[in-house]
């Protein structure tokens, strides 16, 4: 009896064991025995051909003595223009020209100074004095603004004259 229990059980067992999806996996090798894989064969690889280097025997342009000599054969002259560096520098030379205002001006012995804040400081200027970090001269003072000549270098080392001015500004306090 046990034979027979052992029997049955392994036949059904060997019954479930069929081939599971089936049909989907005959239908799959219909539909796939034609195809072949195929790879395209590799580009064949060109050969590098160096290029030979020919500048050797030429002027480096780059050499420091080339430059100079670019210079002394007619570089940037700026007209005789350029700022005198060996001055000593005043205190409202430390301070853009955009971050000093100008509050006021004061008139002594018929010679009108202007009232410029810069930083925390209020600074009594007069024609001659120096400001702005573009070596900006006072040309002129009115009760409307202070007008300057700055000396700007251009792109080519050149040194330019450019004409600037401080506008009054009222109502304004010192900070």
């Amino acid at each position: 009896m046990r034979w027979l229990l052992v029997v049955i059980c392994a036949s059904l067992l060997a019954a479930c064991g069929g081939e599971e999806h089936s049909d989907l996996k005959g239908e799959l090798r219909q539909l796939t025995k034609d195809l072949r894989g195929r790879v395209e064969p590799l580009p064949a690889v060109k050969t590098y051909e160096a290029v030979p280097y020919t500048a050797e025997a030429e002027i480096d342009p780059f050499r420091p003595d080339r430059i100079i000599v670019a210079e002394q054969e007619g570089g940037p002259t700026g007209g005789g223009i350029k700022p005198d560096f060996d001055r000593p520098k005043e205190p409202l030379e430390a301070f853009p020209l955009e971050s000093i205002q100008m509050v006021g001006t004061i008139t002594q012995n018929k010679e009108t100074f202007g009232l410029v804040t810069a930083g925390r400081n209020l600074y009594r200027v007069k024609t001659g004095n120096y400001m702005g970090q573009n070596f900006g001269v006072i040309v002129a003072i009115n009760e409307a603004q202070i007008e300057l000549k700055e000396l700007v270098q251009d792109g080519s080392g050149e040194w330019n004259e450019r004409a600037s001015a401080l506008q009054l500004q009222e109502g304004g306090s010192a900070k």
